[in-house]
């Protein structure tokens, strides 16, 4: 099975930075699609970032401008860049990666990585 590792969370003030990575066990050729979703205490998870096997990002509305997804297939890695970080960003960070096949039925297969925390605080 595939396994994600992320990293790069911690405390950040607001207007900084921080990037994230999520790290894969295998090849991401497989995996058609990869993003970071994210989850406030309280709050329904939502996804931020998405990127897919060719290379089409797609971003929560409210962070576009702001964060860039990006993959480095060589280095099996997706890379979430955050920058002017705003105390609503606090959350725990999820790598989230999607198999999509069809024998005979559609099937999705779904990973997900531990969680980073990323805090903005003053």
């Amino acid at each position: 099975q595939v396994q994600l590792v992320e990293s790069g969370g911690g405390l950040v003030q607001p207007g900084g930075s921080l990037r994230l990575s999520c790290a894969a066990s295998g090849s991401m050729l497989s995996l058609n699609v990869m993003g970071w979703y994210r989850q406030a205490p309280g709050k329904q998870r939502e996804l931020v970032a998405a990127i897919t096997s060719g290379g089409v990002t797609n971003y929560a509305d409210s962070v576009k401008g702001r964060f860039t997804i990006s993959r480095d297939n060589a280095k099996n890695t997706v890379y979430l860049q955050m920058n002017s970080l705003k105390p609503e960003d606090t959350a725990v960070y999820y790598c989230n990666a999607k198999r999509i096949t069809q024998a005979y039925e559609l099937k999705v297969y779904d990973y997900w990585g531990q969680g980073t925390q990323v805090t903005v605080s003053s």
